[in-house]
């Protein structure tokens, strides 16, 4: 199963929709146990081929923060 909106490119996940019928559900869940958010969400404020190594909520405010 593949979710229409997602925009994760990290599709050797074990977790991306991609590869399991569970939609963005595992991942999600992944993320808020390791007190993270989903990478896919940094697509909306990060510069296109840039890669995000920080996924914690903290640096995704930042940077929504660093556009405003």
């Amino acid at each position: 199963m593949t979710s229409p909106f997602c925009t994760c490119q990290n599709t050797a996940c074990r977790c991306h929709p991609a590869n399991h019928d569970q939609g963005c559900d595992l991942c999600i869940q992944k993320e808020l146990r390791k007190g993270e958010i989903p990478s896919c969400f940094f697509n909306l404020v990060i510069w296109p081929g840039e890669t995000v190594e920080d996924c914690t909520l903290a640096a995704f405010a930042r940077r929504v923060l660093e556009q405003t």
